[in-house]
């Protein structure tokens, strides 16, 4: 009897690529055969976070207090009847609050990385003048995640031979400072100035076309409050995923609030001096 005709197969024999693309009778197994000859793949794991926070904080921060203040101050205005005194009075809210919100930003982020040049000078100062409380520190930082220093001996070592990566160790891990971006002081003031200015920007829009700003107080209330919605809803979405909802109707419920109490603080005082006008009749 030819040996060639029965051949035993090992068990143990690997099958390749090609011959898993064969179809099922031609290499006389099952799918369940099959199943077992296929090895597990490691599932690819991808991570969403954040790649610049800041950015996205800023134009959170410009946008909400550009739909917010302006349309508040229209609104008061518009109590007066008058669509060039909320236009002027509107758009000058709106350029020196874009220049005030943008020099914030910018003093706010020169703030930080003036903060972390400090404290970076003051840890190496430590490092140099005590390299063992500092290594104590960090045993302790380690320690309620169970790890002695034992444990800890090869990172103690590699972070010896290294001060300025000791000194990047502490800062990020004793402090919880990052390195500031060094483009971060422009780069905030130009992005909450400009979404100021967009935000801002959309309450007015109405009153360019309406002759009497009560009317257009009205179509500036309806276009503010879809914006306000969406925004909040975005925001949401960023910090909140579940509980975006109810994030664009607190956004919405904010604004109207402002506007209300700008309207009727605005009202009053204009009915008042009505009153106390001895030339009205």
């Amino acid at each position: 009897m030819p040996s060639d005709q029965y051949k035993p197969i090992d068990k143990f024999e690997s099958y390749s690529e090609s011959s898993m693309s064969l179809e099922d009778d031609e290499i006389g197994i099952d799918m369940d055969d099959k199943s077992l000859l296929q090895q597990p793949r490691r599932r690819h794991h991808k991570e969403e976070h954040f790649e610049q926070p800041e950015l996205v904080r800023d134009c959170i921060l410009g946008l909400s207090d550009g739909l917010t203040v302006p349309f508040a101050l229209a609104a008061g205005l518009s109590s007066l009847d008058n669509t060039k005194i909320v236009i002027y009075g509107g758009v000058a809210e709106l350029v020196s609050g874009a220049l005030s919100m943008a020099l914030g930003g910018y003093l706010a982020a020169r703030s930080e990385m003036e903060h972390y040049k400090n404290e970076r000078a003051r840890e190496e100062r430590e490092l140099e003048l005590y390299p063992e409380e500092e290594e104590d520190e960090i045993v302790e930082l380690f320690e309620e995640y169970g790890m002695d220093r034992a444990a800890l001996e090869p990172l103690l070592s590699k972070l010896r031979e290294s001060p300025e990566r000791a000194v990047d160790f502490h800062m990020r891990f004793e402090l919880n400072l990052e390195k500031p971006d060094p483009n971060r002081s422009w780069m905030s003031a130009v992005t909450i100035g400009s979404s100021y200015f967009v935000g801002g920007l959309i309450p007015l829009i109405p009153y360019f076309f309406y002759d009497r700003a009560r009317p257009a107080l009205i179509v500036s209330v309806i276009i503010t409050s879809l914006t306000l919605l969406v925004f909040g809803y975005v925001k949401s979405m960023y910090l909140r995923p579940r509980q975006a909802i109810i994030g664009a109707l607190q956004t919405l419920a904010i604004g109207a609030a402002a506007a209300a109490c700008s309207y009727m603080m605005v009202y009053v005082f204009s009915y008042d001096a009505e009153l106390t006008d001895p030339t009205s009749t």
